[in-house]
C-alpha cells in the first residue's frame, strides 16, 4: 500500500526492524567497494575507537529507505534528500529499528518531511535525521 500526499497526516508513523549480520556487511562491501578495515578486520577494528567491527553507517541508514519506499509513504515514493547524524556505532548482531514519522506536508511543492530515527535493541538512537520525499501520485 502507498499513501499519496493527501492521505498523509502529521504524526503518521511506520518502522522496519532488522538484525545486522556479517553477510550484510560483506555484501555491502562488495556492492560499494568500501572495505574499510574497521568493517571487515577484527584486528583493525579492535584497535579502533569502537573496539570491534562496526556496520557501515550508510548500510544502516538504508533501513530508513526501506520504510519510506515500502511503507510510508510506500511504493512509488521518490526519496529527495536525507539529513542524518550518526549517533552510535552498530555492531554485528545488533537489531536496528528504523522509524519514520511525518512532520511536515507541503501540498504546494508536493513533498513531505519525515523524522527518521534508528534505534538499537537497547533503545539507543544510532542515527537521527530528516528525510524529504515526494509521495506517489496515486495509491
Amino acid at each position: 500500500m502507498s499513501y499519496t500526499l493527501d492521505q498523509l497526516f502529521i504524526g503518521q508513523q511506520a518502522s522496519f526492524e532488522k538484525t545486522i549480520c556479517e553477510a550484510d556487511i560483506l555484501m555491502f562491501c562488495g556492492i560499494t567497494g568500501d572495505v574499510n578495515p574497521v568493517h571487515i578486520s577484527e584486528v583493525a577494528a579492535k584497535e579502533s575507537i569502537f573496539g570491534k567491527r562496526v556496520a557501515h553507517g550508510i548500510l544502516v541508514s538504508g533501513l530508513t529507505s526501506s520504510v519510506l519506499g515500502m511503507q510510508l509513504p510506500g511504493p512509488g515514493t521518490i526519496y529527495l534528500s536525507q539529513e542524518m547524524r550518526f549517533k552510535a556505532p552498530v555492531f554485528i548482531g545488533d537489531t536496528i529499528r528504523a522509524e519514520v514519522e511525518v512532520i511536515e506536508i507541503n501540498r504546494d511543492k508536493k513533498i513531505a518531511k519525515l523524522r527518521t530515527v534508528s534505534f538499537n535493541q537497547n533503545g539507543a538512537a544510532v542515527i537521527e535525521g530528516v528525510a524529504t520525499v515526494r509521495p506517489p501520485l496515486a495509491a
